[in-house]
């Protein structure tokens, strides 16, 4: 897979929340550190998103903000 995305967070699939429109996909990278994705449900079930399989979190944005205490 290449993409022109810079960022790629690779983890397994946690929990897959099918809604009537969307499913809430939870990506776990390391023990304790998620990232929540919202995508269609049409694209969870042709991805075949579930429980255990490894994945990607994909971001792509021209701004990404850091913040500190």
């Amino acid at each position: 897979m290449r993409l022109s995305a810079r960022n790629m967070l690779k983890g397994k699939i946690k929990q897959v929340k099918v809604g009537a429109v969307n499913s809430e996909i939870i990506l776990e990278l390391a023990q304790g550190v998620e990232v929540v994705s919202i995508i269609t449900r049409e694209s969870a079930e042709n991805l075949q998103l579930a429980t255990g399989k490894t994945a990607y979190a994909v971001i792509k944005a021209s701004n990404v903000m850091i913040a500190v205490d």
